[in-house]
């Protein structure tokens, strides 16, 4: 799960990130990190749309190459 301090700095940063949620990369969500409590985070998508997604994703920068939480 990731950290209060990690979402926090990834917001404040602005930075896109990549939420893989399984193995196939068409189910991944990107966007930037809006607001988040104990078990859930909005990230908002590019075309302005919020998603709620379970922190116990894998939460990953978008620039860096995509990792499979599976792998």
């Amino acid at each position: 799960m990731i950290s209060d301090e990690q979402l926090d700095a990834l917001r404040l940063s602005g930075e896109r990130v990549r939420v893989v949620r399984d193995d196939l990369e068409s189910n991944d969500v990107v966007g930037i990190v809006v607001a988040w409590d104990s078990q859930h985070v909005l990230i908002r998508r590019r075309n302005r749309r919020v998603v709620k997604l379970d922190r116990n994703y894998s939460f990953q920068l978008f620039g860096e190459p995509r990792t499979s939480p599976l792998a």
